[in-house]
């Protein structure tokens, strides 16, 4: 098992309805192994304590050091932290129950990666790959009717998802929760129909982005900019600042090329394998 390798996928997380229950994974990813005293791969480092994945790979019941390598931004709402304690997770459990583990114990994998996470949406996503809407310790892949770019916004400026949730209010009005209810089932609907005419609807939302653009005016501009073109929807990304774009693949370079300049634009696929050992 020293030669263990598990590759996870960045997330999108509630993409806009979907509060904490819905997540897309994303063609940008985090690397974690073993470290068996061989040369690591380029740009991997050993890591310590502080690191979230080897936190998750002790929860797991992993032994040893271990190393990551990883593209994906800290702290800009594309999911690094829940790609990170889903490598860990897996990587610890698998060592210790064997690769078959990875598909036999899904359920018990998930459920580890939200205990430390504290919520399904972006470690479903980076567990299972696809589209997946997650809630009960369960996940469902959600099956996609079209296959879309995904253009990441990504300003230079950090959010904090604990500070990001505390602004939220703690009750919110019942005219609002049925609306993101509908407006999820909607998108849910629309994603496995390929309905691509109702996303800019199905993807509205009445409980948090609101609440979050107002602390970032960036990511609202960028979020406007985006419903100017002929995109198909956008949302904040988890808690921002990234703004997630969905549009066809063979407009991807012009639409990305229309967003404000404060940002850099990276055009991804979604990423249907999820965890996998390579």
């Amino acid at each position: 098992m020293s030669a263990l390798r598990v590759r996870v996928p960045a997330s999108s997380a509630n993409l806009g309805p979907g509060f904490d229950a819905l997540g897309m994974a994303l063609s940008l990813h985090l690397e974690m192994g073993i470290d068996d005293g061989s040369s690591l791969p380029e740009f991997a480092k050993v890591i310590d304590d502080s690191h979230p994945s080897l936190a998750a790979f002790r929860h797991a019941g992993g032994t040893g050091n271990v190393w990551v390598r990883s593209v994906i931004p800290m702290g800009r709402g594309l999911g690094f932290s829940g790609a990170a304690r889903v490598a860990g997770v897996v990587l610890g459990y698998v060592q210790r129950n064997g690769k078959e583990s990875l598909i036999a114990d899904r359920k018990e994998l998930l459920r580890l990666s939200t205990e430390l996470e504290g919520h399904p949406d972006n470690v479903a996503a980076s567990l299972v790959g696809g589209v997946t809407a997650s809630t009960g310790g369960e996940v469902v892949k959600l099956p996609l009717g079209f296959d879309p770019a995904f253009i990441a916004w990504v300003p230079d400026t950090q959010t904090s998802t604990e500070k990001s949730r505390t602004a939220i209010a703690s009750t919110i009005p019942l005219a609002d929760v049925v609306f993101n209810i509908g407006h999820t089932a909607l998108l849910m609907a629309a994603f496995a129909a390929g309905d691509i005419a109702v996303l800019r609807e199905a993807t509205k939302d009445r409980m948090h982005q609101d609440v979050r653009f107002a602390a970032s005016p960036n990511s609202h501009e960028a979020f406007e900019a985006a419903l100017a073109t002929d995109a198909w929807c956008t949302w904040l990304s988890g808690s921002g600042p990234t703004v997630g774009v969905l549009c066809a693949k063979s407009d991807a370079v012009r639409i990305a090329g229309q967003l404000p300049k404060s940002g850099l634009t990276h055009i991804l696929d979604i990423d249907h394998e999820g965890a996998v050992f390579i």
